[in-house]
């Protein structure tokens, strides 16, 4: 059942059979109740599929600022 919440994405509501002693760990681990912990545990493996991707593109793209002049400390530029 999708579940349009307001100021939010779509809310998806999903039974879950998950290992009893796991979700105690890691809602100790949290400090939340199941909802917040299975959040937190997706967003945690979205964020490694993300690392992965970027990861994947490692040494396609050739970038022609110097490496030594970024590493110069300049004086910072005020925005008008």
């Amino acid at each position: 059942m999708l579940v349009p919440m307001l100021g939010m994405e779509t809310m998806r509501k999903i039974t879950v059979e998950v290992p009893e002693t796991l979700l105690k760990r890691v809602q100790d681990y949290t400090g939340e109740g199941v909802t917040e912990t299975v959040r937190a545990a997706l967003r945690k493996l979205d964020a490694a599929r993300a690392q992965a991707e970027f990861q994947s593109l490692r040494g396609t793209f050739k970038f022609s600022i110097d490496l030594d002049d970024l590493r110069e400390d300049r004086p910072l530029r005020r925005k008008a």
